[in-house]
C-alpha cells in the first residue's frame, strides 16, 4: 500500500477514536457531576456504566495508535526523532488503563454513599488525565503529519 494512503487511513481511524472517546469521557464527566446525595447506588450505577465504556474506547484507541501497522509505527517511519514522545504516550496507556481499570472495578454496583467522594475525585483525575493524553496526542500528530487531528471534537 502507498505509505500516504496508508497514513491518511491511520489519521482517519484516529481522528474516529478520538471524536468517540470525547464523546464518552463528556458522557462520564456528566456522570459524575450528577447529583449523588440520597442516590448513590443510581449515581454509581451511571458512573460505572460510563467508565466501563471509556474503557472500551481507551482499548480501541491503543489498539489504533500501538497495534500493528498504527499511527505510533506510521510516526516512527517517518521521523525517528519522535520516538522520546512516542514512547511517553505509550507509557501512559499502560497507566492511564490501570486507572481505569481500578474505577471499574471499584466502582461496580453498589456504590454506598461513603464510596462516592473517594470514586468522583479518581474519576476527575482519570478525566484530567484522559485530556492532557489527548493533548498531547493530537500535539505529536501534529509535528508528524503537520495536520490537525480535531482538538475540539
Amino acid at each position: 500500500m502507498d505509505p500516504a494512503v496508508s497514513t491518511r487511513t491511520e489519521l482517519q481511524a484516529v481522528r474516529v477514536r478520538r471524536a468517540e472517546l470525547r464523546e464518552n469521557i463528556d458522557a462520564m464527566e456528566r456522570a459524575l457531576a450528577s447529583p449523588a446525595r440520597g442516590r448513590a447506588v443510581v449515581w454509581g450505577e451511571a458512573v460505572h456504566a460510563s467508565l466501563v465504556v471509556v474503557a472500551d474506547d481507551f482499548s480501541a484507541h491503543v489498539e489504533v495508535t500501538e497495534g500493528p501497522g498504527g499511527l505510533h509505527q506510521a510516526i516512527l517511519s517517518g521521523d525517528l526523532r519522535l520516538a522520546n514522545a512516542v514512547d511517553a504516550l505509550t507509557a501512559e496507556h499502560g497507566q492511564i488503563a490501570e486507572e481505569i481499570a481500578g474505577l471499574v472495578a471499584d466502582s461496580a454496583p453498589p456504590v454506598t454513599p461513603d464510596d462516592v467522594a473517594g470514586l468522583r475525585e479518581r474519576a476527575n483525575r482519570l478525566l484530567g488525565h484522559l485530556i492532557r493524553h489527548r493533548q498531547q496526542g493530537a500535539d505529536l500528530i501534529y509535528e508528524a503529519f503537520e495536520t490537525d487531528i480535531g482538538g475540539g471534537d
